[in-house]
């Protein structure tokens, strides 16, 4: 049956091993437990422990243990809320060693396992007529296989349950069971639980575990069509027909699920074409929809380039993890570096600076907060952009806290072989792992990063090993120097973007130096975006806040309505060379980043920039219309300061241009500022996403 599977899907015999073994990611993860974070990362996950994500356990409905009885409600136990609830709690509190969060994740994973039924269902069916849906589990199988790395006395009871849930939805699948449209949509959260019994405890059922990988692909959208030159949506979709019959392939969260979807099967199938078509699906969605803040929009929907197109929290959070697992499989620095931008730009902006309120919505160019009209988002509702407890819908209550810890597990990884090393992402961290033939390896990053330019590494290791360290395509020029000896240009491979450092064993002492240029991005309407390194600058509008809801079980669970006090209609100069970028920490050794570090007036960072008063009407009720073209200036130019994006709530971040001098540097679609001997490097590209 499953070469007959095969055949329907277009795959040979040959694609599928003898032994359904799969191709091996250039890849791997740390256990949970080995990377942990450091300085103002550690602060950032300590604020959304302190908020909503460390509390609603006690007085959310959706997750609190009053609901753990299932129900009918699409949103309750397993079906969704308590499943991303607990995907995203067990990282936060093992990496905030919290023993609340521990323990109430532990209780949860218990309740989960001990009402497995006798066919193998996981999640009770108390008083419901609800067929059995399969997607609603994936995000508790994430959960559960993070427990298993940090408790691995916990293996056999979960091992047990999964495989017992393995027969079963195979089974199902057979029979065209447990499939509706969302598990069609998001089948390869699945088929990566899959992979990792494959890879770490097959019991022999190899070929059953593929059978049911190549069962979900065959149940569920084919990504490979969906992201194909040939059918994916240059624009906004609300006026156009999905050519699958399924809407929801069109579906920003869905799409941000499914870049996963081809590297995964591209392990089973071992075929070339199943990454090329990962590869274009990346470089399609950022062409057409992407932000300067590293996402893209879509409002329910794919929605285009447009600056005022919303962009879901829940997307933010999904595309990070499915671009960390693309790099596992495929080791292209395009995925990591676009990761960083959306956990360093796009994550922080959509939350409160105190992480007790989020939006649904957020956007590029965001003048206010508030319950608008008319509603400017073709398929969400008019409250979407307001901060609170869970505004237009609650599924991003429940799983933007992944998108911290998640960044943070995946920040380091090891080579195939486990004999090296890889780190990844940039920022604060701890390390402590064993890689091959017991060589344990001690790793403390010390950095401001992203809000300053040097990192200083620390790493003892028993044996020696080879340690490789990301160098982002923003980085110009930059230098390395190793213990004592003589300060290095970085020369990093060209498609990983990996700097290999042979480390001895012993203490060895590793600063980088990666600076970078500030960057003008062209945007839509012959509008600018300002990039330094990989952050977005945008301009913070001041603000007013009025509370208009409050929870009456939690006084923090707020909803806040967010207006202008000030003025934001602005045109910049587009030449670089009129530009100033500044950083307070830079000669302060004793320095130290504010907490929260994402909010009005707290990062050491800010670029100055000369701007005038433009006219820039509203669309409807504080809703801004597209930046207008060749504005006039309506007084004198001044200078103004872009601040991170992350740091804003109501903001500008694509601005129009008043002013067309040739600026100092130009490289394809982008501008770039510094003395002209100095070697471009990658410059940032929105054609082609870094």
């Amino acid at each position: 049956m499953l070469r007959a599977l095969c055949a329907l899907l277009g795959l040979t015999s040959a694609a599928i091993a003898a032994k359904f073994e799969l191709s091996p990611k250039k890849f791997l993860t740390l256990p949970l437990g080995d990377i942990k974070p450091a300085g103002w990362l550690h602060d950032q996950l300590q604020v959304q422990t302190d908020g909503l994500a460390g509390h609603m356990h006690e007085f959310y409905d959706l997750v609190s243990k009053s609901d753990w009885i299932g129900g009918d409600s699409y949103y309750s136990y397993l079906e969704e809320a308590g499943s991303y609830w607990f995907n995203a709690m067990v990282p936060n509190g093992v990496l905030m060693n919290n023993s609340i969060i521990n323990e109430k994740t532990q209780e949860f994973l218990e309740y989960v396992l001990e009402n497995q039924d006798a066919t193998g269902w996981l999640g009770p069916e108390v008083d419901t007529e609800k067929p059995r849906c399969l997607w609603g589990r994936y995000p508790f199988f994430f959960g559960a296989i993070q427990m298993v790395e940090y408790k691995p006395e916990l293996t056999a009871r979960v091992v047990d349950a999964l495989h017992k849930f393995v027969k079963l939805a195979n089974r199902m699948l057979r029979n065209g069971e447990g499939v509706d449209k969302w598990a069609a949509t998001r089948w390869e959260d699945f088929v990566l639980t899959l992979q990792w019994l494959h890879d770490f405890h097959p019991r022999g059922e190899e070929e059953l575990l593929v059978d049911t990988m190549v069962r979900l692909k065959w149940s569920g959208v084919p990504w490979e069509e969906v992201f194909s030159e040939e059918y994916f949506p240059t624009g906004p979709v609300e006026n156009l027909t999905n050519p699958f019959g399924l809407e929801l392939s069109w579906h920003g969260v869905n799409m941000a699920e499914g870049f996963k979807a081809l590297p995964a099967t591209y392990r089973f199938t071992h075929n070339q074409s199943d990454i090329d078509a990962a590869n274009l699906s990346w470089d399609l969605m950022f062409k057409y929809h992407g932000r300067p803040s590293g996402a893209y929009a879509a409002d329910e929907m794919l929605a285009g380039l447009e600056a005022v197109r919303g962009t879901e929290l829940c997307l933010v959070v999904e595309a990070m993890f499915s671009g960390s697992y693309l790099y596992q499989v495929i080791g292209d620095l395009k995925y990591a570096d676009r990761v960083e931008r959306m956990t360093y730009n796009a994550l922080p902006a959509t939350l409160t600076a105190n992480m007790w309120g989020r939006q649904y919505l957020q956007q590029q160019n965001q003048v206010a907060a508030q319950n608008m009209s008319p509603n400017p988002f073709p398929e969400d509702g008019p409250y979407s952009n307001v901060f609170g407890l869970e505004p237009n819908y609650p599924c991003c209550t429940v799983n933007f806290p992944q998108g911290w810890p998640k960044f943070i597990t995946n920040a380091f990884l090891v080579t195939s072989d486990k004999k090296g090393l890889v780190q990844l992402y940039l920022g604060p961290f701890e390390v402590q792992t064993t890689l091959n033939e017991d060589n344990l390896v001690k790793v403390s990053v010390e950095t401001f990063y992203p809000f300053g330019d040097n990192l200083n590494i620390t790493i003892t290791a028993t044996k020696s090993y080879m340690h490789y360290i990301r160098v982002p395509s923003w980085i110009v020029g930059g230098s390395m120097t190793v213990n004592d000896g003589e300060k290095t240009g970085l020369v990093p491979d060209e498609v990983t973007g990996l700097l290999s450092v042979t480390i001895g064993k012993g203490l060895t002492k590793i600063a980088l130096h990666y600076p970078a240029k500030i960057v003008i991005e062209e945007r839509p309407h012959g509008s600018i975006a300002v990039h330094r390194g990989p952050l977005n600058y945008a301009f913070d509008i001041p603000r007013s806040e009025k509370i208009i809801a409050q929870d009456p079980r939690e006084p923090h669970a707020v909803d806040l309505q967010m207006g202008p006090i000030g003025a934001w209609e602005y045109a910049l100069d587009a030449d670089p060379a009129t530009m100033s970028f500044h950083n307070e920490a830079e000669n302060d050794d004793h320095y130290k980043l504010p907490s929260p570090i994402f909010d009005s007036g707290k990062p050491s960072v800010s670029i100055a920039v000369s701007a005038c008063s433009i006219e820039w009407p509203l669309a409807g009720d504080m809703f801004v219309t597209s930046p207008p073209e060749n504005p006039e200036c309506l007084g004198d130019v001044k200078t103004i300061q872009l601040v991170p994006f992350g740091a804003t709530k109501l903001r500008i971040s694509e601005f129009p241009v008043f002013a067309h001098s040739e600026p100092s540097l130009r490289v394809g679609n982008s501008y770039q500022i510094g003395d002209d001997s100095e070697p471009v490097q990658k410059p940032f590209n929105p054609t082609k996403p870094n």
